[in-house]
């Protein structure tokens, strides 16, 4: 019997191209659906025929509340509703790092203005102020001073709700770069350093960002299983900063890019996750 597989996307990338032309390589049946133009009837699952589903949605709401219709189905979703919640909302994943023990830097939430100041206050400057939610380094501020406080967080004043739970980082010094490894099930598939560019501190590859190969140490491995764990499991990219008190995760991402990755390492990380999801499967 044909193993059946769904993939989900709102923009069909080279990762999505990719785990569909892997699939088709290992004589999987592949359908894919963009989620702009599925319509999705939550009383009648019948239309989900796909034995597992590979969620691409790079929004993270449409991502999430389909891979909750699915899920209410009996689907299987890689990554599962409860991991995409946790890894799609930073303080969440925060307190998941915390509860299983996996260093993570120290952060304070405010809910106004004024306690957003006396937060920066009391964990030092400079500070990262960051989203709840949200990717590539968007709306992360890095707070070097009183002055720079208070105007980046009167700003977020008249952005939406969500931008007023202000989620306040301890600045990690580090080199000008951090880890990705990327985790599939229980394996550590790669590992890259993303760089930061000149005359910036953030070390998003779409904001300029270069990356080197990253050897897999066994310090890397274990840490980079136990945040995977933490949040869920499934197909994860864990971020992991080279602290002066070792390594430290400060976030993991449910819909990691992989493409950069699968070609400064040789790995073949689509044919991996697709392999994962077939084992799912099976179970």
């Amino acid at each position: 019997m044909t193993l059946r597989l769904g993939i989900l996307y709102d923009r069909a990338k080279w990762e999505e191209k990719a785990l569909k032309r892997e699939a088709e390589r290992r004589g999987v049946e592949v359908r894919m659906l963009n989620v702009l133009n599925t319509v999705m009837d939550v009383s009648d699952g019948s239309c989900f025929t796909e034995d597992v589903y590979v969620q691409r949605a790079l929004s993270f709401f449409k991502g999430l509340y389909s891979t909750a219709i699915l899920e209410h189905h009996g689907r299987r979703v890689i990554n599962s509703y409860k991991t995409s919640a946790t890894c799609g909302n930073k303080l969440l994943t925060t307190l998941a790092l915390m509860e299983s023990g996996v260093p993570t830097p120290r952060t304070l939430v405010a809910f106004s203005e004024e306690s957003a100041l006396r937060a920066v206050e009391e964990v030092g400057y400079p500070a990262i102020l960051k989203p709840i939610h949200g990717s590539w380094g968007r709306l992360v501020a890095f707070l070097k001073d009183p002055s720079s406080a208070k105007a980046v967080i009167e700003s977020r004043m008249f952005l939406h709700p969500i931008h007023r739970v202000f989620y306040i980082q301890e600045y990690v010094e580090r080199p000008p770069r951090d880890i990705r490894s990327f985790v599939v099930g229980d394996r550590v598939v790669a590992a890259i350093y993303r760089i930061a560019p000149e005359r910036e501190w953030r070390t998003n590859v779409m904001r300029g960002g270069s990356i080197e190969v990253c050897p897999i140490t066994e310090e890397l491995r274990e840490l980079s299983l136990k945040a995977a764990e933490a949040v869920g499991g499934g197909v994860l990219g864990v971020d992991i900063m080279e602290g002066n008190d070792g390594l430290t995760v400060h976030e993991v991402n449910h819909v990691p890019g992989f493409a950069h990755t699968a070609m400064a390492t040789g790995v073949n990380i689509p044919g991996l996750i697709v392999e994962y999801a077939v084992e799912l499967a099976k179970r």
